[in-house]
């Protein structure tokens, strides 16, 4: 009887334990994909072109730093909706262009505001420059925001606001959608722009139309900026 219950509590020991090895190996590999993740980039040979997305959340960014890292562009977030300017957006493109950097500005369209208010918000915020890139705009959800319009709503929204801010910088606008917005409104078959699509590690496909900028990572991580940034290549 003896013998039997040193063997059951023997048998459980080793059950921990096994549990415990197999808890350290795991955290052992996470702590490895981790590291990867955060400083992976696609290859240069086949992307040269390779830049960052940043807004206020990035802290003070040390630009020259950046630079140095191979940051050939970045694009800053200007506004959001009608209401919110980015409040380090010309801090951060004074700073990127005194690195040498090129630098665009960013907008964060809503479902729940007018076009024509949030392209006023846009072109009182961002500077007319001959030297700035193409404005950028992203169509995400925004958790803030609970409506959906129907497809030919935010189709004609959306060009009136490309309209007005196009107008205002004199170049054709880049179209950042996400996976969910493009699946519910097509908006690639619907728009004749540029398009800059998302997904980590893996080029994505899930537009009508190629891509021609790819955030190939939002875990990147780069000297010189707090937190992870979102990591882009352009096509060749």
């Amino acid at each position: 009887m003896r013998q039997g219950k040193r063997v059951s509590t023997q048998s459980k020991k080793n059950t921990v334990l096994r549990y415990g090895l197999s808890i350290i190996a795991l955290l052992i590999i996470a702590f490895v994909l981790r590291n990867i993740a955060v400083g992976w980039a696609p290859p240069r040979d086949q992307y040269p072109v390779q830049g960052i997305s940043v807004d206020a959340s990035h802290g003070q960014i040390t630009w020259h730093v950046a630079g140095a890292t191979g940051v050939d562009f970045a694009y800053v977030r200007a506004t959001n909706g009608a209401e919110e300017r980015d409040p380090v957006f010309a801090t951060n493109i004074k700073g990127a262009g005194d690195a040498g950097i090129r630098y665009g500005a960013v907008h964060e369209y809503s479902l729940c505001r007018l076009a024509s208010d949030q392209a006023t918000m846009f072109v009182t915020t961002v500077p007319r420059e001959e030297n700035i890139l193409p404005p950028a705009v992203r169509l995400a959800y925004d958790n803030g925001c609970k409506d959906r319009p129907g497809r030919a709503l935010v189709l004609s929204e959306l060009n009136t606001f490309l309209n007005q801010i196009e107008g205002h910088s004199g170049k054709p606008a880049v179209i950042i959608v996400s996976k969910e917005f493009e699946e519910d409104y097509n908006i690639s078959s619907g728009i004749s722009r540029t398009f800059w699509l998302e997904g980590n590690f893996f080029p994505p496909d899930y537009a009508t139309k190629p891509w021609v900028m790819w955030r190939a990572s939002d875990m990147r991580r780069v000297s010189g900026i707090d937190g992870p940034v979102n990591w882009n290549v352009v096509r060749p």
